[in-house]
């Protein structure tokens, strides 16, 4: 059996789950509301609180649905919840991130800045509490999405191994090189 699949998914008082025809989930929460189209094969079931995926058989169909549609299930009930959020840091000489009526605007030593438009149910905010508009904090209901736009913005500059410039994760260390040595 799936150790991820056989675990029950805790749902809280705050949120409302609800499983419709054709497997069709609905997940609701002071966050937002998401849905899921649930594979027709895989059995769901809500008792006492607790969200429970299994699975008809042991094919190899079967036990691969059976750990991602619980996975998703459980980052639904989370993000509807609690919500996710990603933080990137913006390091270099006159790199900045400002917020300008919805749009991030980017200057990460190009000859132009970049503008970036977030898509709907994901909100971007620039944090200067911290520093000089280096601080980019993304937030959202959908694990997904956030993860694909903080990737994407990092993706703009990434961080480079020899000065350590560029648009990286809060948390991500980056290894350094050591630079070119002069010849006598």
């Amino acid at each position: 059996m799936s150790r991820v699949g056989k675990a029950p998914i805790t749902v809280s008082n705050q949120v409302s789950v609800d499983i419709g025809s054709n497997n069709l989930v609905t997940v609701k929460g002071p966050k937002g509301e998401m849905t899921l189209q649930v594979d027709p094969e895989i059995m769901l079931k809500i008792e006492d609180g607790q969200l429970q995926v299994s699975r008809p058989t042991e094919q190899k169909r079967h036990r691969a649905l059976h750990g991602l549609y619980r996975s998703l299930l459980d980052n639904m009930v989370f993000g509807v919840a609690e919500g996710f959020k990603k933080e990137l840091e913006v390091i270099g000489v006159g790199f900045r991130a400002i917020m300008k009526n919805g749009v991030l605007e980017l200057a990460l030593g190009y000859s132009h800045a970049i503008y970036f438009v977030p898509p709907e149910g994901v909100d971007i905010t620039v944090d200067t509490k911290r520093g000089k508009n280096t601080f980019i904090v993304i937030e959202g209901v959908d694990k997904q999405m956030v993860g694909q736009v903080a990737a994407k913005i990092r993706s703009l500059r990434p961080p480079e191994p020899y000065k350590g410039k560029g648009v990286r994760y809060s948390d991500e260390y980056v290894r350094r090189k050591a630079g070119k040595t002069a010849a006598r």
